[in-house]
């Protein structure tokens, strides 16, 4: 029997495009470019966005600079190989797989300047990608020579990054929020660790002239006041200003050798307001980019402190606790993706262990006095907000009452209808006191589904007997009909858009068109009709305000001064 080995072969061309397209968003190279500068211990970081013209064609140059150990050949050789990284045994180490750098990849050049121990090197890789795309591995040359840099540290420039595309996502407020958020410069470590390094960074989008030093360490906002300054200072919108902090720390349940940190800010809406201007919201314009709430916030898994991928539905009970939280849970045993996007290569025991723990502390968190103050808040600023908003209905309805047109007649006093409950109340107003102005009797009344009204023809007819038939209330009577006409009898209504010869459609798509007759004689009114040529009844519309005026000489003008009702 004939036997032989194979030995698996990596396309390594097609790698290299994989692994460069893999990071989808083009800000990854922020958090990876940051991510090298603090694991080679930089203190001072700078990094630049510009628009440069070369034949006649604008190019996107990044320029990333820092003053941390710099490379020598063996990190060079290290940054531009795939899948090898001289920190993977550096268990403080941010960069472990030897994938992020190939972020870069997707450009058109790269330049690198690095001193390492009193060596300068210059490294130039041309048309990285369009070389892969030619199934060419690209090489780099390397010149040493003094490149102008001090005592130690590395800048890199980058050309024609994602073809030049996507500059809109390079403006400084996007960068900066992206940084604060994404990448080790805006890691929540320092919540935990008191005694981390400063690192200043200088950052510049394409929209700015001049550098901003963005200070490291992400934001969350001190606990708030105490609670009965929040309700003198805010009333209703109390529970909108609430924050309070809470940490944690500790081992998974099954796997007690794997620590985690914890720290979920409960968070009203204009505290979140007050510190990050990437938040949408009526009446403020935000930057380009901006999100919502519940686009960003919620509870996420982090890697050296670094949010990674978002596990909402793990808070969720009831729909959308998730957006008081500003919540960040850190384990260094989550197994990410190339791209870092996402923690799911983790294995399911340890993702298991992680969602225990965060759903003891989310339920420690909602059985606590601090949960028990944010609902307090909210039933109290509900109540105000009660009685405010009753405070302003009654002045809105006072100020509507001085504005009516009304009518008197005989011994009732009528106001003229705003809404379809008002056309009934005129009707049954104007009824009590004509009783043989309309050709039918209200039998039944009922909003809530269907036809509204329910009425006999000859009133003196008992009504086991009579016959029955629906009339609709409209306030204006539009071409669009939400009922059917069938079994329909009247249309009573305020007013009237329809105009004669025009059709109207009801909701089985039978079309009727309106006929308006003018009176014949001075006792006479206009009629209004919904006709159709195949059907024998004719549905009469009473256009209310023209009809009363018409019959009884009703007619409706604005309150007086002095007018007592």
């Amino acid at each position: 029997m004939e036997s032989y080995s194979l030995i698996p072969k990596v396309d390594e061309t097609q790698e290299f495009i994989e692994i460069a397209n893999d990071f989808s968003n083009p800000l990854d190279l922020i958090r990876e470019a940051i991510s090298n500068s603090y694991d080679a211990e930089a203190t001072e970081i700078r990094i630049g966005f510009y628009v440069i013209t070369e034949y006649g064609e604008n190019k996107l140059k990044i320029e990333i600079e820092d003053n941390g150990l710099g490379m020598d050949g063996e990190a060079l050789q290290s940054f531009f190989d795939l899948g090898n990284s001289t920190r993977r045994d550096n268990p403080n180490a941010i960069g472990e797989k030897g994938h992020g750098t190939k972020v870069y990849f997707n450009s058109r050049k790269i330049e690198i300047c690095s001193k390492n121990n009193s060596v300068e090197s210059i490294a130039i890789m041309n048309e990285p990608y369009r070389n892969l795309i030619d199934r060419k591995i690209p090489t780099v040359e390397v010149t040493k020579q003094d490149c102008g840099l001090n005592e130690h540290g590395t800048k890199i420039i980058i050309y024609g990054y994602n073809n030049s595309q996507g500059k809109d996502k390079f403006t400084h407020a996007i960068l900066k929020d992206y940084i604060m958020w994404f990448t080790k410069h805006g890691s929540f470590e320092n919540i935990f660790n008191y005694d981390m390094e400063k690192t200043k960074l200088l950052l510049k989008g394409l929209d700015r002239d001049e550098y901003e030093a963005i200070e490291n360490g992400h934001f969350f906002p001190e606990d708030s006041i105490s609670l009965d300054s929040l309700l003198d200072n805010y009333l209703t919108k109390a529970p909108n200003h609430y924050a309070k902090r809470v940490i944690k720390s500790g081992n998974l349940k099954n796997n007690p050798q794997i620590k985690y940190n914890a720290i979920f800010c409960i968070e009203g809406t204009n505290v979140k307001y007050s510190y990050n201007p990437m938040l949408r919201r009526r009446g403020y314009s935000a930057p380009e980019g901006a999100y919502t709430v519940s686009d960003r916030y919620g509870l996420w898994l982090a890697k050296d402190f670094i949010p990674i991928q978002r596990k909402n539905e793990w808070i969720i009970y009831k729909g959308s606790e998730h957006t008081k939280f500003h919540a960040f849970f850190n384990c260094q045993e989550l197994s990410l993706t190339a791209n870092r996007g996402s923690a799911d290569n983790t294995s399911s025991e340890i993702m298991q262990d992680i969602k225990y723990e965060v759903e003891k502390i989310y339920n420690d968190i909602t059985e606590s006095e601090d949960w028990f103050n944010m609902t307090w808040l909210e039933s109290e600023a509900s109540a105000h907000q009660t009685v405010e908003k009753e405070r302003r209905n009654f002045e809105y309805r006072i100020k509507k009452v001085n504005k009516s047109n009304i009518c008197k007649y005989k011994s009732v006093v009528l106001v003229e209808p705003e809404r379809e409950i008002g056309v009934f109340s005129v009707f049954m107003l104007v009824s009590s006191v004509e009783p043989n102005l309309f050709p039918f009797q209200i039998i039944d009344y009922d909003t809530h589904d269907g036809i509204d009204v329910i009425a006999k023809g000859d009133k003196s007819t008992p009504l086991v007997n009579a016959k029955l038939f629906y009339i609709e209330f409209k306030h204006t009577l539009e071409k669009k009909f939400n009922h059917s006409f069938e079994h329909l009898n009247s249309i009573v209504c305020w007013n009237t858009s329809v105009k004669h010869d025009e059709i109207l459609k009801d909701i089985q798509q039978e079309e009727r068109k309106m006929e308006i007759v003018p009176p014949r004689s001075d006792e006479d009114y206009t009629r209004y009709f919904l006709s159709n040529p195949r059907k024998a009844h004719k549905i009469e519309v009473y256009v209310l305000k023209q009809f009363l005026k018409e019959k009884v000489g009703l007619e409706f003008v604005p309150r007086t001064k002095n007018a007592i009702h």
